[in-house]
């Protein structure tokens, strides 16, 4: 019952409406991923991972690590680097969530980078229905995008023949045009320190070591926030209109 009254709330419905054009965009970015995840996966780890991991950055990272020749290990850290900025979403998130265990554990789940902006609200809040309506179409985009990515690439052999092996860069490079740096000192010596640590690194380290190390650079970048405490108790019922956002998920 707690499930239903979730998805009948008008804000998971109006969020359902929001997400479906982020999902027809992330769509693009899923093709590119299951054409490239195949040769290193194949058809159904790469379907597979879309469906668990649900991360662009962390999937992409992890399997550029693999293509490059590196180790389950090495992949796996690189993609835990790349995901670490969920620890500090999750701990604003948690207050707004409400519910037994289970249901706030479903609510939690749906938490991207995309809807988790979106839903941010006054006074630290977050609309947790509207967060969850969002990512459901954008989750179906994903799996969906990475299948048809997964499968097409069987026909079009080669990835770097027909110059796909870009899309790595260009992903992340599209990621960093889509946040702060250049507009921040912290952001811009954050951004600039992990491209020299993974030049540096290229030559003379494992394959997989470069990303992980120039992950850490990212520390450099972090600031502490305290968020304004909401006073009204009503954190995941918010009707307000959604927040500017900066990267997509």
């Amino acid at each position: 019952m707690r499930l239903r009254a979730l998805t009948d709330h008008p804000s998971f419905r109006r969020g359902l409406r929001d997400g479906v054009p982020v999902a027809i965009a992330g769509v693009a970015v899923a093709v590119s991923f299951g054409v490239l995840a195949r040769p290193v996966l194949g058809t159904a780890g790469a379907i597979v991972m879309s469906a668990i991991v649900f991360a662009g950055s962390a999937q992409f990272g992890s399997v550029a690590v693999l293509a490059a020749g590196g180790g389950p290990l090495a992949a796996i850290a690189a993609g835990i680097l790349l995901n670490l900025r969920y620890v500090p979403m999750g701990v604003a998130l948690a207050p707004s969530l409400r519910g037994g265990l289970g249901l706030q554990a479903i609510k939690a789940q749906a938490m991207v980078d995309y809807s988790w902006a979106a839903a941010m609200r006054g006074g630290g809040s977050f609309d947790v229905r509207y967060m969850v309506g969002l990512t459901v179409p954008m989750y179906i985009g994903w799996i969906s995008g990475t299948a048809a990515g997964a499968f097409a690439g069987e026909l079009l052999g080669d990835p770097e023949a027909i110059g796909l092996d870009a899309v790595f860069p260009a992903f992340f490079l599209a990621l960093l045009m889509g946040t702060d740096a250049g507009r921040t000192l912290k952001a811009t010596l954050a951004a600039g320190a992990a491209g020299l640590i993974a030049l540096a690194l290229i030559p003379v380290a494992p394959p997989g070591v470069p990303i992980i190390a120039a992950c850490i650079a990212a520390l450099i970048g972090f600031e502490r926030r305290r968020p304004e405490r909401p006073t009204d108790g009503r954190l995941d019922e918010v009707e307000a209109p959604a927040a500017a956002i900066r990267e997509p998920g």
